[in-house]
């Protein structure tokens, strides 16, 4: 006869380990993505993931911004033509931005393409204070915008979504927006899904990677700061049926337009399942979760990226080819998810950018005059020595769309990191960038590795380079390198889009 095994006693330490598994694994779980998938004509929902949980709506909020500029305009308060002045406090904004010197003139027109497709957060304010008199008193039109237009969840307190607490939205809300700028401005609907704009010599692409590459893409925008991972809120049209997705705390910039497009490529094709899929409702009666928004500032800035966070990021994850955004269990149902290569990999249908310029509309002999002008102001990107990186690492950090303008912490930098920290906090506050360099930085400036600006030899940064002794040929080539991190001679300045 065998001897009994001794029963197995239940080891205290493993319920230790089980109950540590799952407090590591809950904050993941709780930061999942927010994705939302409705019909525009309808409002009917098609998919949903987090539709109503609370969220930083980044440079989104621009969607609002331009909304309320477009009704004052639909209204006869002003025009496209009107001359709005860029302010000191519109030209210390944070990049991402044009960078224009305080005193100079913009259009309503050209403000808003700015705005719209470089994600600027000057033009932003320059709107604001233009429309509503100050950023308070637009913040004020925004809000009580939004509670007409049903966006319960949504307050606002700056107009281009720098980092603030007060700034608060929903994938819920985002779509009643889209649906409201379709349905009541049709005529000006064109702004948000211009392919590219050029302003002198700069050509700046749509930053939704949809525009031009997605079949039937026709809007909207993008958002990014570290506290809330890659935000888009796209559209796109096929046989007269348009859907509007919504993705928030995408990983990558990358991410978030496969993540839409998937919804979409569902939406177009899920028809056949429709009589399997549980009644979503309509995006209006979808009930708002009592929480406050996740903080993906770890995940997003945090040290453990191999590249600095910006929206120009095209690092993918391991699940990029697959498709765990779904909401429903009919995932495995539903038609192939587009590839991130086969998305991304072409690059955009060609179109002619659209001219932007400072100044009063311009038609004819005059325009042509006016882009020559711009382009004109601005020059060949020079060398930074030691002294203006030293400076510019003074800065905030947080991420931007515009490569041209940032990429966002340089690599590596703790300092840089705990500085946007404080900054992604307090509410209402985004950084202050340096006195010296803020009112024009980046302006009229050709893309380029250093970012620097093209107007002002009394600019710090600038003159520290102008001073630095001429480089060897062999380390003239070493910028060029840095344009593809963006770690070393950007400036690392709170951005968002």
């Amino acid at each position: 006869m065998q001897p009994r095994r001794p029963l197995l006693r239940k080891s205290p330490f493993k319920s230790l380990i089980v109950a540590a598994l799952v407090t590591l694994l809950a904050p993941r779980l709780a930061l999942a993505e927010a994705l939302l998938l409705v019909e525009a004509d309808s409002g009917k929902v098609l998919e949903a993931q987090n539709p109503t949980n609370p969220w930083y709506p980044a440079s989104l909020s621009k969607l609002m911004t331009a909304y309320v500029t477009l009704k004052a305009v639909k209204d006869g308060k002003i025009t496209l033509d009107t001359l709005f002045t860029v302010s000191p406090t519109a030209a210390s904004q944070s990049p991402s931005k044009m960078g224009f010197r305080p005193g100079t003139q913009v259009t309503v027109d050209n403000a808003l393409k700015m705005m719209l497709v470089k994600s600027a957060n000057d033009m932003a304010v320059v709107l604001a204070e233009g429309v509503g008199g100050s950023i308070d008193g637009f913040s004020t039109m925004m809000n009580e915008t939004a509670q007409k237009l049903g966006m319960t969840q949504t307050s606002y307190v700056n107009p281009n979504g720098l980092p603030a607490d007060g700034q608060i939205t929903s994938a819920r809300d985002l779509a009643i927006l889209a649906r409201a700028i379709i349905r009541d401005l049709p005529e000006y609907e064109y702004f948000v899904h211009i392919p590219s704009i050029r302003y002198g010599k700069r050509i700046t692409q749509n930053f939704n990677k949809l525009i031009g590459r997605y079949p039937g893409a026709d809007g909207f925008k993008t958002g990014f700061i570290c506290a809330s991972g890659y935000n888009l809120v796209a559209s796109a049209t096929r046989n007269g049926h348009r859907l509007i997705a919504v993705v928030l705390g995408a990983s990558s910039g990358q991410m978030r337009a496969v993540r839409a497009a998937q919804l979409l490529e569902r939406g177009f094709n899920g028809n056949q399942l429709a009589w399997l899929k549980p009644s979503l409702g309509t995006v209006d009666s979808l009930v708002p979760v009592d929480a406050p928004p996740p903080n993906l500032r770890d995940e997003m800035c945090g040290g453990k990226r191999h590249k600095p966070a910006s929206d120009e990021d095209e690092d993918t994850v391991a699940s990029a080819g697959s498709d765990n955004g779904g909401s429903t269990v009919l995932a495995g149902l539903q038609p192939p998810a587009l590839k991130p290569s086969e998305l991304l990999a072409a690059a955009p249908q060609p179109s002619e950018p659209i001219p932007v310029y400072t100044g009063p509309t311009r038609t004819g002999a005059a325009l042509i005059a006016a882009i020559a002008a711009d382009a004109g102001a601005q020059t060949p990107p020079k060398h930074r020595g030691k002294k203006a990186r030293i400076a510019a690492r003074k800065g905030g950090v947080d991420a931007a769309d515009s490569k041209a303008d940032a990429k966002g912490p340089n690599k590596g930098s703790k300092t840089a990191t705990r500085t946007e920290m404080k900054i992604d906090v307090k509410p209402g506050k985004a950084a202050k960038p340096d006195a010296k360099q803020a009112p024009s930085r980046h302006a009229n400036a050709k893309p380029d590795p250093a970012g620097k600006s093209a107007n002002k030899p009394a600019d710090k940064a600038s003159s520290d380079s102008a001073s630095a002794k001429p480089a060897k040929p062999k380390a003239a080539a070493k910028p060029k390198s840095g344009a593809g991190t963006g770690s070393t001679d950007a400036k690392p300045a709170p951005k968002n889009g």
